[in-house]
């Protein structure tokens, strides 16, 4: 089985090093190399082929929304952001640069291990906290969950609600309720390649980019209440 391949890219040497010894802890991780700026990382995402990038967000020359935006554009390598800044600019900015995760440097160690997997496995990583930001901006809301709730579909949701399968409907269901691939199939009984199928008619049908945006999707058009993730 081959390794997952990881590039790190923090201007802080510490900060790689330390990334460096939590990643060598996991014998399906491999780093692959250790970059100081986020245009060292697009060079090296471009020749070094990684599955999952590590990104700072502050770094010089260039920044790692810019980077991340770059490599997701031009590789298929997934970028997990990682930063010491809990800011809803740098949040926002780096799921639209197409970042699979964003986590902050104090995230236990597990939880990054787990973060990595996620990404490569094609998943999105977002701590509920984070989640419940990305959901009341997607649906416009600085509003309570209960007012929230009580908006109308709009018209374009209503008609995608209504072009989903019943088990289409239940996938995103639960993956908004954070479940991956693996648990969303063995709580339906239904393997992760039909999950997968699944999933990749949800965002066909929705015009979304990723499960993060079907996440959105799905508590704008109320499947699940705001309130189980508060």
């Amino acid at each position: 089985m081959s390794k997952t391949r990881i590039l790190i890219c923090d201007d802080q040497p510490l900060i790689r090093s330390s990334l460096e010894l939590i990643i060598g802890t996991d014998e399906n991780l491999e780093v692959v190399g250790t970059v100081a700026d986020g245009a060292q990382a697009v060079a090296a995402a471009l020749s070094l082929n990684p599955d999952v990038v590590l990104m700072d967000i502050q770094m010089p020359v260039l920044d790692g929304v810019a980077a991340a935006k770059q490599i997701t554009a031009a590789s298929s390598a997934k970028v997990v952001v990682l930063t010491t800044f809990d800011r809803d600019d740098y949040l926002f900015d780096a799921i639209d640069a197409g970042a699979s995760g964003f986590l902050l440097k104090n995230t236990e160690p597990e939880r990054l291990l787990a973060a990595v997997h996620a990404a490569a496995g094609g998943q999105a990583l977002l701590s509920p906290e984070v989640t419940l930001r990305i959901i009341r901006r997607g649906t416009g809301a600085e509003r309570s969950a209960p007012a929230a709730a009580q908006v109308p579909l709009d018209p374009e949701d209503q008609r995608v609600l209504d072009a989903l399968t019943a088990r289409e409907l239940e996938v995103l269901t639960r993956l908004a309720r954070g479940l991956s691939n693996t648990e969303i199939a063995a709580v339906l009984s239904i393997s992760e390649a039909t999950v997968k199928t699944h999933l990749s008619n949800i965002l066909a049908k929705a015009g979304l980019r990723d499960r993060v945006q079907a996440v959105v999707f799905a508590y704008r058009a109320h499947l699940i209440p705001l309130t189980e993730i508060q």
